[in-house]
């Protein structure tokens, strides 16, 4: 089967190709996962593995981003971070880029309710000409809260305050906790089944993010933006702001401003003041959100073509290239060092001075041979010069001298017979203890 000359790619071709889709389709992205083989090389830049139970990708970020994170990331660590899909070209593997890194357990639930607001501006949700303006004359009001807060009681003392003739009618539900975005939801179709009251007032006092995080469910937004009764946000204090502030048709900074608004008087100028104000506010931001998620368009295009991508490319590349000089460098080393070792060893067997050793060991244990056997032999020698001498003793004629015998020479030879003496000659009696010299008279 030939190929035509355009349908033939070069890899580099290929992969560059494949940057440019992956770039251009995901965009930046939320990643959640465990760190491992992180390295940090001369260059400044960071290189890590991000992995779960199944999957892990390879990520880098960057000198000039990583300045930014407040801690030091190590092996083992959950962390969240946001960064582009690219492709390292050189050897063909996709990557995350990554942009911003947080410990996992912290800012997650900010980035979930960035992400979902984005989201439904995106959608529509938070367009200034879908708010729908609050009637001109009310009657009755419905409260969304929980039948016990204080945030009913203060809605219901203001109430009192400003205008008694208002009605009040209360759906009570859970305003914190995992079920309470459903309930909320039940809470509004309810009073959408029933058209009994001319707007909904939905509320509850302050607390943490987590603490206020049901008013940050999608599906509580869709409930408010399909109402068919106008809805007022008066959730927490005036420095918080959930999605049901966003997506609501007025939003009031607190509970009991939200009951003010409500019971206004129609010939107040200040009070219409502060209803105009609040869609000024939310005509702003919403045109906030929408020129942030325009802005971050421009950013990821101009991130696609900016050559300080390829320049990343390049230092990326000369960081693993410098990380496998010096892992083949270590490695010869180790190579190097454990010859060395073998010759070392080596030359220790065939080293005169373990000769040497060998034969002083020798030398001293045949010494030591030589001075036992010469030891046995003259204590031997000992021995039998010590028989030699008790039997000589034993047979000797000096022994019969101790008992009182004597030996009587002439001419010094013993004499044993009388008749070969002649009168005159001398004689010498050998006693034990010296002689005696006699005459023959």
């Amino acid at each position: 089967m030939s190929a035509t000359k355009n349908n033939v790619y070069t890899v580099s071709k290929l992969n560059g190709e494949v940057r440019q889709i992956l770039e251009g389709q995901l965009g930046k992205i939320w990643l959640n996962g465990e760190i491992s083989n992180f390295s940090s090389p001369s260059s400044g830049h960071w290189y890590l593995t991000l992995k779960d139970n199944f999957s892990q990708i390879r990520c880098a970020m960057f000198k000039g981003r990583n300045q930014a994170v407040r801690f030091r990331p190590v092996n083992g660590q959950q962390v969240l971070v946001k960064g582009a899909i690219s492709v390292y070209e050189p050897r063909g593997d996709y990557q995350l880029l990554i942009e911003s890194m947080l410990p996992a357990g912290d800012g997650l639930l900010a980035q979930e309710y960035e992400a979902l607001k984005m989201k439904l501006a995106a959608e529509g949700l938070f367009a200034a000409d879908t708010k729908r303006p609050l009637p001109d004359n009310i009657q009755r009001i419905g409260v969304i809260t929980s039948a016990t807060g204080a945030a009913l009681r203060d809605v219901l003392h203001v109430l009192a305050r400003r205008d008694p003739s208002i009605e009040v009618i209360v759906y009570p539900t859970q305003v914190q906790g995992g079920p309470a975005s459903q309930l909320i939801c039940n809470a509004i179709q309810i009073a959408n089944r029933r058209l009994e009251v001319d707007v909904l007032l939905l509320t509850r006092g302050g607390g943490s993010l987590e603490d206020l995080w049901c008013f940050n469910s999608e599906l509580l937004a869709h409930a408010i933006y399909n109402s068919s009764i106008p809805v007022i946000s008066a959730v927490g204090h005036e420095i918080d702001t959930t999605i049901s502030d966003y997506v609501a048709d007025v939003r009031a900074p607190t509970p009991s401003a939200g009951a003010e608004l409500l019971s206004k008087d129609k010939g107040n100028k200040a009070e219409k003041l502060a209803l105009m104000l609040s869609r000024l506010q939310q005509s702003i931001r919403h045109y906030q959100l929408h020129q942030s998620s325009r802005l971050s368009q421009l950013q990821h295009q101009l991130q696609r073509h900016d050559p300080a991508r390829r320049l990343q490319q390049f230092e990326q590349r000369f960081d693993e290239m410098q990380m496998r000089l010096q892992h083949a460098l270590q490695h010869r080393l180790n190579r190097l060092a454990m010859q060395q070792q073998q010759l070392h060893s080596r030359l220790q067997q065939c080293s005169p001075v373990n000769s040497l050793k060998v034969e002083a060991n020798r030398l001293q244990f045949l010494e030591t041979r030589f001075n036992d056997a010469a030891k046995q032999y003259f204590n031997h020698a000992e021995l039998r010069l010590k028989q030699a001498v008790h039997h000589l003793e034993t047979v000797s004629p000096l022994s019969t001298l101790t008992r009182g015998y004597s030996i009587t020479k002439h001419n010094d030879h013993v004499l044993t017979d009388a008749t070969k003496v002649n009168s005159g000659d001398r004689l010498t009696t050998q006693l034990k203890n010296g002689q005696v010299i006699s005459k023959v008279i």
